[in-house]
């Protein structure tokens, strides 16, 4: 920290009770009240350098006469009684110490008293400005903490451009050395504050390595309030020179400082805060807002769990539509990068559903618009050879790399799949989410994204189990999403016992299981057309053998455990499918019948199965014992 020491005399200002005076052989001629501290002076060191207090003095509305004494008060007087005294001093000659600490109380006051040069060659502003801009600005902790004073004096400071030359020197520091952390706070502890300083950039100790000498000013801006904050940000990112991610790292360092963690409920009131809960809302949410309109344009500066955090406090704060919306564009442009408990954000609503599914919809949506694959084959090339063109060199160089930004966009379209088969299975249990909304969901990513439906089955499994209450289309709306075909084994015999599933996917499931047993088994090789068409493959997609039984790991555990080794008892599966059938048996029209007596000749060789529902459902049941 910089100091600097102006005149040479001894302090001579003593106390009586509340009044402050200077020990001279001359006795004091005015009297000068601030904050209710009298002051006992002498008019001719003051009005030498002082014009406002001349031009007080020769009013005499404001300028009162008791015996041979002046009385000025100074009731408009901001900036304390320390500020005002040191300088009375420096009228004096008595020594006073200048430090970023006091500096913008001192030079608000000094252009308060109006010691300006036109009173005196040498005065007080002209030396407080030298040493503003000749130390102060030339050192990063001395910027970093003036700056952080001029709170207290937010006009003065702007009025006099404290504040703006702090920040540009803040900045500049940021943009000169931007991989030097011996600038930093903990650095400049131990005197090594000075920004023209030489000598090689030492690393902070700790996590980071890298990346933390490289963000060594982030935690020391931290400390600003956002209105400076927002500035400081604006003039560094002004400059070009510092890289997007070390800037989101800056950001996410200031929101982790002064975001606290919020839940539903809102934000818990400190008992030692006097602000309303409305006060403090009001200003989180403009410090969202303000964080928000800062984020780096550049993909991935910030993490895709930072962002959600902050959509998740703006939905709890009220924050504007507007950045809402651009929160989850920029959500949506890595979302693959996100995890289930990235996703739940809680809504406000007394009625509504637990968790906003209405923005994760709109993240969905952004994230399919930029997930578009570009074409993947390229023009055939002629037959006659020919010597290859610069222009043909670059037509093949872009080719590959919108291969590489296609593959990326399928891999990422997977592990997006799977988080939204992960985050239906947790909202499921909500008893206000509607039907539709989970459909949505589900149909919001392309087939090819879900190579298997495992997922998918235990989140429509959950909410049948959940809403008991939906009827029989509703449940067939719902399951016409899933495909059984895609079902690994341990699941496809979970779902044939599900008694919550409609009767045709029962069937198609004791089908499925009873022809992959078949392959396996070297039964069969190939299934008939006719079976195809019954269990609903098409062409190039038939049944393929049966795959290894694989252990399931389940993010939520359900309240029924699934057992991968059959029914517990014989008659589990035969008590299932007759409640079943009891259920729908006013359903099963003439044209089931006509349609499975019409496949029965040729499905025979595949495996003898009655025409009738209820003997071909038994039939199915006693060869499954059988296998």
């Amino acid at each position: 920290m910089k100091f600097m020491k102006l005149g040479s005399r001894a302090d001579t200002f003593y106390t009586t009770g509340d009044v402050r005076s200077v020990s001279t052989e001359v006795s004091t001629d005015i009297v000068i009240i601030v904050e209710e501290t009298k002051y006992l002076l002498h008019k001719f060191p003051l009005l030498s350098k002082c014009l406002y207090l001349q031009r007080l003095c020769s009013e005499s509305s404001v300028a009162l006469k008791a015996s041979h004494e002046l009385v000025i008060e100074l009731d408009d007087f901001p900036f304390g009684i320390e500020a005002f005294e040191i300088c009375a001093k420096f009228c004096y000659g008595i020594g006073i110490t200048l430090s970023p600490l006091n500096i913008v109380s001192i030079r608000c006051a000094a252009e308060y008293l109006q010691m300006t040069e036109d009173v005196d060659k040498g005065n007080l502003i002209s030396k407080l400005e030298a040493f503003l801009n000749a130390c102060i600005l030339r050192g990063w902790k001395d910027s970093l903490l003036t700056l952080q004073s001029t709170k207290s004096y937010p006009t003065w400071s702007e009025d006099l451009e404290i504040t703006s030359r702090c920040i540009d020197a803040i900045a500049s520091g940021v943009l000169s050395f931007p991989a030097k952390p011996n600038l930093s706070h903990s650095y400049s502890r131990l005197g090594k504050d000075d920004m023209t300083c030489n000598g090689a950039a030492s690393q902070r100790h700790g996590a980071g390595g890298v990346v933390a000498s490289q963000g060594w000013w982030g935690e020391d801006i931290a400390e600003f309030g956002i209105d400076l904050y927002w500035r400081t940000i604006v003039a560094i990112k002004s400059g070009g020179n510092v890289q997007a991610n070390l800037m989101g790292k800056a950001l996410q360092i200031y929101v982790s400082r002064w975001l606290p963690n919020m839940s539903k409920e809102g934000i818990i009131k400190s008992e030692d805060d006097s602000e309303s809960i409305e006060e403090i809302t009001v200003k989180y949410r403009f410090l969202l807002e303000s964080i928000v309109s800062l984020l780096p344009m550049e993909k991935g500066s910030v993490s895709c769990s930072f962002i959600l955090k902050l959509l998740k406090a703006g939905n709890i704060l009220g924050a504007s539509v507007s950045s809402k919306m651009e929160l989850a564009r920029r959500v949506g442009t890595q979302l693959e990068e996100a995890k289930v408990s990235d996703l739940l954000i809680p809504t406000l609503s007394a009625n509504g559903t637990q968790y906003d599914v209405d923005i994760i919809m709109t993240i969905l949506e952004q994230f399919m618009v930029q997930g578009q694959s570009p074409p993947t084959s390229p023009p055939r090339a002629k037959a006659k050879l020919r010597r290859r063109s610069r222009s043909a060199e670059n037509f093949n160089f872009e080719f590959l790399e919108s291969r590489r930004s296609a593959s990326a966009s399928h891999s990422s379209k997977l592990r997006v799949a799977k988080l939204v088969d992960g985050y239906l299975q947790e909202i499921a249990t909500d008893p206000n989410l509607p039907l539709l909304k989970v459909i949505a969901l589900a149909e919001s990513v392309p087939d090819f994204a879900r190579p298997e439906h495992d997922d998918l089955y235990r989140a429509i499994d959950t909410y049948l189990k959940s809403h008991k209450d939906l009827n029989k289309t509703e449940r067939k709306q719902l399951c016409r999403i899933l495909d059984c075909k895609k079902l690994f084994a341990e699941t496809c015999m979970h779902a044939s016992q599900n008694e919550l599933l409609p009767l045709r996917m029962v069937v198609q499931l004791l089908f499925i299981e009873q022809a992959r047993a078949s392959l396996a088994g070297g039964i069969v090789t190939e299934l008939p057309n006719n079976i195809k068409v019954l269990l609903g493959t098409q062409d190039g997609d038939s049944l393929k053998p049966l795959p290894p039984v694989r252990n399931i790991t389940i993010v939520k555990p359900m309240a029924e455990e699934w057992s991968i080794s059959g029914p517990t008892s014989p008659n589990s599966k035969i008590s299932t499918l007759r409640m079943k059938l009891t259920e729908v048996e006013d359903q099963m029209d003439d044209i089931v019948v006509k349609n499975t007596n019409s496949k029965l000749k040729s499905f025979q060789s595949f495996r003898s199965i009655p025409a009738r529902p209820k003997k071909m459902l038994s039939r199915l049941l006693s060869l499954n014992r059988i296998t």
